[in-house]
């Protein structure tokens, strides 16, 4: 049986666990715990998927709980996808912080995922990597 919490004191080591087990790996620092620490230092609401104890999803967000949320990671184990766990990840986030709009920025790997659970896609997103980037 799959059971969802909200965990804020989520180990470093169990994150980057759980984002090696999915695709996420592929792109997160996860061989430089002081940036992992940092990522879950500052997201301040994180809700995890555990089946018997063991860590099989976790999205992991920044909200001000008013108006928007935005999550940063939504990471299930390879083995676990496909079983509604990242669905109700998502749903666990949005209950928990009911009164914003989620919002979130998909993986190459998960385009096609969002629409098929209902969300909905918006195409005006920008971002930069770099402020020297600004003309």
């Amino acid at each position: 049986m799959i059971t969802y919490q909200q965990e804020p004191n989520l180990s470093a080591q169990e994150f980057v666990d759980i984002l090696n087990k999915s695709t996420l790996g592929e792109r997160r620092p996860v061989n430089d715990l002081e940036r992992i620490t940092n990522m879950l230092k500052h997201g301040n609401l994180i809700i995890t998927a555990r089946d018997n104890g063991k860590l099989v999803g976790v999205s992991r967000s920044m909200t001000d709980f008013a108006f928007c949320t935005y999550l940063s990671d939504l990471a299930v184990d390879e083995v676990y996808q496909k079983k509604g766990i990242g669905r109700e990840l998502i749903r666990q986030t949005k209950l928990a912080s009911p009164l914003t709009k989620l919002i979130l920025l998909a993986a190459p790997k998960a385009v096609n995922y969002y629409p098929r659970i209902g969300m909905k896609q918006f195409a005006h997103c920008y971002y930069i990597d770099d402020p020297n980037e600004l003309i």
